[in-house]
């Protein structure tokens, strides 16, 4: 226990010398005064999934059609309320849409940060994406670029809800809430071979994260173009991870879309078809392997 805490210590003053002083705003809140919570869990995900693999590897694939009814219907429910209350937050305090400060809403900005808690905290249960994934047998969509999003998001949002819990940091998640509305209602959907036929807006679908994304990125910039207090830092770093998921989506999508062309078919989607974004969730996958009707 010495020794956890001793590394936990080391850990926060690193980020404090780097970061400045955390947020005072959500000391105490769960799992964010000390990193080891969310160090621990990503290191259990990516444990998951090679020990899972090695587990799956000479037994049959599960179809988990009920639980994945449930989980597509739970990531709805919460993602619908995520969208409600950063809404109503964000007009609450009188949010500027090209910058938002951190402190000058008050108590809207609290209410923000209670938001932003949850969407930290649902990307720890995103990764049943994955182990849904390692259990149905679907190697072929766990790709270096859905894992490193999966982790990648829990831990910076760990960062994001310690230093700056609120202000310009509320708009990703917003856009991001209301594309996993209707993205895990039609992963939910999709488990009903009767509803395929209702399914015919899935290219849509794939065209509203393309311009979440498009969107996203320019309202990290236009905080840079336009200061308001924001710190630069963090908008430098934010486009910075950007960037690497658009190196690797551009990569994906190369290998996916140029070389395979997509053919219309509500039962069976390509190899990756969710583009997430959390400062910007960009990248595409199914989300978790509910269309296959041979697994089913």
């Amino acid at each position: 226990m010495e020794h956890l805490k001793a590394f936990d210590d080391e850990i926060n003053a690193f980020l404090d010398n780097m970061f400045g002083p955390r947020d005072s705003r959500v000391r105490g809140w769960f799992m964010l005064d000390s990193y080891l919570p969310t160090f621990f869990l990503t290191v259990l995900y990516l444990l998951s999934i090679w020990l899972g693999n090695k587990y799956m590897k000479n037994r049959h694939a599960l179809s988990l059609r009920g639980i994945l009814t449930l989980y597509n219907l739970g990531i709805t429910l919460l993602s619908l309320y995520m969208l409600a209350e950063l809404l109503l937050s964000s007009w609450e305090g009188g949010y500027n849409l090209q910058c938002q400060d951190l402190t000058s809403a008050g108590e809207a900005d609290v209410r923000v940060a209670k938001v932003l808690w949850w969407y930290y905290f649902s990307k720890s249960i995103e990764f049943l994406d994955t182990i849904f994934f390692v259990l149905r047998k679907k190697t072929s969509q766990i790709t270096f670029l859905h894992v490193y999003h999966h982790a990648s998001m829990f831990n910076i949002w760990w960062c994001v809800l310690n230093w700056i819990p609120c202000g310009q940091s509320f708009f990703g998640p917003t856009l991001n809430s209301f594309i996993h509305i209707l993205m895990y209602s039609y992963y939910g959907l999709s488990v009903f071979p009767s509803m395929h036929k209702y399914l015919w807006w899935k290219k849509y679908l794939t065209q509203a994260q393309l311009v979440q994304f498009v969107l996203t990125i320019t309202h990290t910039m236009s905080a840079v173009v336009k200061p308001c207090g924001f710190p630069l830092g963090c908008l430098i770093f934010q486009s910075s991870y950007m960037l690497t998921l658009v190196i690797l989506f551009l990569n994906f999508y190369a290998q996916t879309y140029r070389k395979k062309p997509v053919k219309e078919n509500t039962e069976e989607p390509p190899a990756g078809k969710e583009v997430k974004n959390g400062f910007s969730k960009a990248y595409v996958t199914a989300a978790n392997g509910v269309i296959n009707k041979k697994a089913q």
